[in-house]
């Protein structure tokens, strides 16, 4: 059974999504494109985009976000405070789930060290 991510662990607002689909953050994986900035909260947040171009399968697309949340809400103690946007690409449409994890799971330290190099007073791309 998993416990889930309570709702202020969530980006709600689509003005939230709007801000970090142009966010100059960007980390690519194989599976996924994650956006990130800074957040307006003092714990990280994530948003999901799963397309229809991904998969015309809403019980894909589905998988793909249940895999997604689960890989954050165990990472979400041991990331900076940012807002996170996951956008998944066409290739996980057909990747099982351990594939998806693991990709996500590289992933969220990537963050961390790339949040931990932008402090202030440093010029960020």
């Amino acid at each position: 059974m998993t416990m889930g991510l309570p709702p202020q662990a969530r980006l709600r607002s689509a003005a939230d999504f709007a801000a970090l689909r142009h966010a100059a953050g960007k980390l690519d994986t194989r599976f996924f494109l994650i956006r990130y900035h800074a957040g307006a909260t003092p714990q990280p947040r994530l948003g999901l985009a799963v397309s229809r171009k991904v998969s015309k399968r809403a019980v894909q697309r589905n998988r793909i976000k249940r895999v997604a949340r689960e890989s954050f809400r165990h990472a979400r103690e041991l990331l900076p405070p940012l807002d996170v946007l996951v956008i998944a690409r066409a290739q996980a449409a057909d990747a099982p789930n351990d594939l998806l994890c693991g990709d996500l799971d590289r992933a969220w330290p990537r963050l961390k060290a790339l949040n931990r190099a932008s402090g202030p007073g440093t010029i960020a791309d």
